[in-house]
């Protein structure tokens, strides 16, 4: 049996901070695990910017409330659920996350949560457990299925590495230099494609 595995931000929805950064103006906050492959790293830079500029959960969620999934995901998750269980490995947040999940028709979702104070100021982030994508496909491995797998940023390159089949979907050009073994799907038919060789050779 095969379980398709995807990131969210970037394959199926878009990029929740960069939307953030051009509400609010705020340049660093377009930073994304496409530029800092440590993600601890990248949060910490995260929360201290909303600290700075005492912005909340609510803040981020209003301009999450006006996103739409990419054009074509829902079709494309679809698609793909007629050939294949599919799961989606995040690092976004359920807080986040969960108003683009009923636009794409609930599909599995493992990823993070935050911790929020009565003021509705982010404090924390709570990571599931470290390079929990990874850790995801090795449990599935563990359960007897194989695994497909798609991301688009430096911490899926673990995922993909773990899978049976690792395809990068529409990465920017510093991840396709560094990662020459996987695939690259530039739209929805190109990764129905490499889907369908995936699964046919697994």
């Amino acid at each position: 049996m095969n379980i398709a595995c995807l990131d969210l931000e970037g394959v199926l929805i878009p990029e929740i901070w960069v939307n953030f950064a051009a509400k609010t103006g705020i340049e660093k906050l377009r930073l994304t695990t496409r530029d800092i492959p440590d993600y601890n790293e990248l949060m910490t830079l995260r929360l201290g910017i909303l600290k700075e500029h005492n912005l909340g959960l609510k803040d981020i969620q209003e301009v999450i409330s006006t996103l739409d999934p990419m054009p074509g995901a829902a079709e494309f998750l679809d698609w793909l659920r007629e050939r294949a269980q599919v799961l989606i490995l995040s690092d976004t947040f359920y807080e986040f996350a969960m108003p683009l999940m009923k636009k794409l028709g609930y599909p599995a979702l493992w990823c993070h949560k935050l911790s929020v104070d009565d003021l509705g100021m982010v404090r924390d982030y709570h990571i599931r457990i470290a390079d929990p994508k990874k850790k995801a496909v090795q449990a599935l491995h563990n359960l007897n299925f194989k695994v497909v797998a798609t991301g688009d940023s430096y911490n899926d390159t673990s995922m993909l590495a773990e899978a049976e089949h690792g395809i990068l979907f529409c990465p920017p050009q510093n991840v396709i230099d560094e990662f020459p073994q996987f695939p690259v799907a530039k739209n929805y038919e190109e990764l129905k494609t490499e889907f369908l060789k995936a699964l046919a050779a697994s």
